[in-house]
């Protein structure tokens, strides 16, 4: 499916979930048998993540990554780690996909100490949000399903890179990345990386995600397990 810009912005996220829905179920009906499995990148994109889950008849759950930001510009990233699964033997690299920015780390001459000691930071957090979002349910099977992977945008695409790869290592059939707002640099790079990606609007000239949206309020934890919970109500 080509990227094909729009040019109306989404009121919130949940309006954005909406309409991308219908692009992902559109791609979906035609590149996937058996039930979907949708991945929300917490936190903005989970809320989006449900509403493209009910849009395709699919099952919805959560993919905690993070940034792995330069020391004083945190803004920045210099790559970004996602969770596979649970630690292996207590081995959390084993459970875990980091994705490097190589044109980053080359251009500030980040040392391989220093990037290590920021990875570490963030593991503390992602572990903190994996038991925050997911308590004691199991992580989902990916082995064989086609898997759609929604954040709420796409900028450096750093995050979604490691969420991408986290995927891929798990043998799917299919991976598809939904986005209602993006770079079309960036969108147009991570296609190389996966089956599909689908963005619903590019703003020109892009600047930031939030140029897509009305209402860009931060998403809270209560909020994400909220829209989490709705695949459970059944």
């Amino acid at each position: 499916m080509p990227l094909r810009p729009r040019p109306e912005r989404f009121a919130d996220r949940n309006a954005a979930g909406r309409a991308l829905g219908q692009l992902a179920a559109a791609w979906c009906a035609d590149h996937s048998s058996g039930k979907v499995l949708v991945l929300g990148l917490p936190r903005g994109g989970v809320p989006v993540a449900a509403a493209v889950a009910r849009a395709v008849g699919g099952d919805l759950d959560v993919m905690v990554v993070r940034k792995i930001g330069v020391p004083g510009q945190p803004e920045l990233a210099m790559g970004a780690v996602a969770a596979v699964g649970a630690p292996s033997n207590g081995v959390v690299d084993d459970a875990v996909e980091v994705v490097t920015n190589d044109v980053v780390v080359r251009r500030l001459g980040i040392p391989a100490r220093v990037f290590r000691a920021v990875l570490d930071e963030e593991l503390v957090e992602l572990r903190r949000r994996t038991v925050a979002y997911r308590g004691d349910r199991p992580f989902p099977v990916v082995a064989g399903r086609t898997v759609v992977v929604v954040d709420d945008g796409l900028a450096t695409g750093s995050t979604m890179r490691a969420a991408a790869a986290a995927v891929r290592r798990q043998g799917p059939a299919a991976v598809l990345v939904a986005v209602p707002v993006g770079a079309p640099d960036t969108c147009a790079q991570l296609r190389t990386e996966v089956d599909e990606v689908i963005c619903a609007l590019f703003p020109q000239p892009f600047r930031a995600v939030h140029q897509g949206y009305d209402d860009f309020t931060q998403t809270t934890d209560d909020e994400v397990l909220a829209a989490l919970a709705y695949d459970r109500r059944g």
